[in-house]
């Protein structure tokens, strides 16, 4: 059961076909069940779904030619150029899934199997689990600030801050309008998240009643 499905002769097309199967059906479940904890758009997991077979079916013809995997290798290096950044889950989950295509595409079926639906398996136990949870990061939002290009914005807020902030801490500033305005950005903290309204009021008399958003806060490439 264990054991490689191909052999030193090569392999045949019954060996072939048995491991697409076992690589797409897996392939969908292990889909199926990331898509209860991960949030993206249906093509997401239909890729996630044929990138064991996809992995596979590579390294089933590649074996023992060191050319081919060298030229199959340089191809695979362009898609990153192509593909925008994912989230860390999603990374996570095509990771596993090309792992499992490794094991598949050596004749390894069981292992492929076992890879992939033990993974998800465990991701998802491991998500429902009240681990590795920081409960200060749910409380952090992002404040953007738009003020005019004549107004000082260095210490223009502290006393507002101080009044209705646990912490801040800047977290950039930006030209914007043709530059004839800036937008500050902040991570902040609120002490009650009830007085949301009433901060965002008073920063409005301070900044002439420019635009001010407050947003779950995230760690984006460009926070601005």
């Amino acid at each position: 059961m264990f054991d490689s499905l191909y052999t030193s002769v090569g392999v045949t097309p019954a060996q072939f076909f048995i491991m697409a199967a076992a690589s797409l059906v897996s392939g969908f479940l292990y889909a199926w069940i990331m898509s209860f904890r991960i949030r993206a758009k249906k093509r997401f997991f239909i890729v996630t779904a044929v990138v064991p077979f996809v992995v596979a079916a590579v390294i089933t013809f590649v074996s023992g030619n060191i050319g081919a995997g060298v030229a199959v290798g340089g191809a695979f290096s362009l898609i990153r150029f192509r593909s925008a950044p994912g989230s860390a889950d999603e990374i996570t989950s095509l990771l596993v899934a090309m792992g499992s295509g490794i094991a598949f595409g050596m004749g390894y079926v069981a292992y492929g199997v076992i890879i992939l639906l033990g993974m998800a398996v465990i991701y998802l136990a491991l998500s429902l689990l009240p681990i590795f949870e920081h409960k200060s990061m749910s409380e952090e939002r992002m404040l953007r600030i738009t003020i005019p290009e004549s107004l000082e914005y260095s210490g223009a807020f502290d006393d507002t801050f101080k009044h209705y902030l646990r912490s801040y801490e800047n977290a950039g500033v930006k030209t914007t309008g043709m530059g004839s305005m800036f937008r500050l950005s902040f991570k902040i903290v609120m002490k009650d998240p009830a007085e949301e309204k009433a901060f965002i009021d008073e920063l409005r008399t301070k900044n002439g009643n420019l635009e001010i958003s407050v947003l779950p806060y995230t760690e984006p490439q460009n926070q601005l």
